[in-house]
């Protein structure tokens, strides 16, 4: 679902977001949009889309399930010699 749009910065910092970009997206009149600044650009979101992509971010590998892991092994490792 990826795509490329295009818009220009009008008068008073405003941007006049593409039908098809507010249709694929669900952002009606008055939906609200948060702008962050990122190192690499800017993420345009809504509240919902940013909690989404923060909690990809931070899911995976627990550093306790990693810590632990790492002891069994020495442990065993240890146990064996």
């Amino acid at each position: 679902m990826d795509a490329t749009f295009t818009t220009s910065m009008g008068d008073r910092g405003r941007l006049v977001m593409p039908a098809e970009l507010r249709r694929r997206q669900r952002w009606d009149q008055g939906t609200p949009l948060l702008v962050i600044e990122a190192d690499d650009g800017v993420i345009l979101a809504t509240r919902e889309q940013a909690t989404k992509m923060i909690r990809e971010q931070l899911a995976g590998t627990s550093l306790v399930d990693e810590l632990l892991t790492e002891r069994r092994a020495t442990s065993r490792d240890e146990d064996e010699s």
